[in-house]
């Protein structure tokens, strides 16, 4: 598989994501992992879907961490003192980025934490 396959780009832009939060344990790779197979399915079924797909792995991945370790990934660009988390949108979109679900401020693009 090339780069150009849209599953393989939202796993390597989530990837950097999760390493750069320092998340990316075998666990939070697994879940990365698992995330990608059950998405090929979605796009085989939607073509149409494979430009959306990068902003629903990231969501299926923060969903399966706040399960196990927890939220996933942590603002730290506004001034609110309690933890909160990043969240992508737009939610089904081309083009997702994290953005902060307390202020609305769009932190940064999919895959450049």
């Amino acid at each position: 598989m090339t780069m150009d396959d849209p599953l393989m780009s939202a796993r390597a832009r989530v990837l950097h994501d999760l390493h750069a939060s320092g998340n990316d344990d075998p666990r939070a790779v697994s879940i990365l992992e698992d995330a990608v197979s059950e998405r090929r399915w979605w796009v085989s079924e939607w073509p149409e879907g494979a430009a959306y797909v990068a902003g629903q792995i990231a969501q299926d991945v923060q969903d399966a961490l706040l399960d196990s370790v927890g939220r996933w990934p942590l603002c730290r660009a506004c001034d609110e003192v309690e933890p909160h988390e990043l969240r992508i949108n737009p939610e089904l979109g081309p083009d997702p980025r994290w953005v902060c679900e307390r202020s609305g401020m769009a932190v940064a693009p999919l895959g450049e934490l």
